[in-house]
């Protein structure tokens, strides 16, 4: 079961069709692994809860809250804020629909325990990435601009 909440309408106007795009990439990404809610936010929520358990001012493109074992098969909560978003898409030249599916996948990874800590589990992250999004039509985000 995938949960989409959107909590701020703004992301009907950037993005029209962002529940059924969030719920695509986090279908890949679990491979039928459990189940996960996702939240499409705004800056301001994302920046309170980054503060809150990550000690880190202002607002980030997704967090993800992994659940406790005990809970299983819900893996956890993954949150996108909308500005930082649609700022990167636009930094990076990259299609709003692309980088929020991107920014997805990464977050429900997370919850399915890869990580990026160091340059091995980096790599084995990102090439699961590359793979995912290669399969939902997505450019790799890692590539070089050209």
């Amino acid at each position: 079961m995938i949960e989409v909440e959107i909590e701020d309408d703004a992301w009907l106007s950037a993005l029209p069709d962002a529940g059924a795009l969030v719920r695509r990439a986090a279908e890949a990404a679990l491979e039928g692994a459990g189940e996960v809610a996702i939240a499409l936010s705004d800056d301001e929520t994302v920046a309170e809860l980054n503060q809150q358990f990550r000690n880190k001012p202002g607002p980030t493109n997704v967090l993800s809250f992994p659940s406790p074992e005990f809970a299983r098969p819900f893996l956890g909560d993954v949150i996108l804020a909308r500005g930082v978003c649609v700022r990167e898409a636009l930094e990076q030249d990259k299609p709003l629909a692309d980088h929020v599916t991107h920014l997805v996948v990464h977050g429900v990874l997370h919850l399915r325990g890869h990580d990026h800590e160091d340059e091995t589990e980096a790599e084995a992250m990102e090439a699961l990435e590359r793979t995912l999004l290669a399969g939902l039509g997505v450019p790799d985000p890692y590539a070089e601009p050209r």
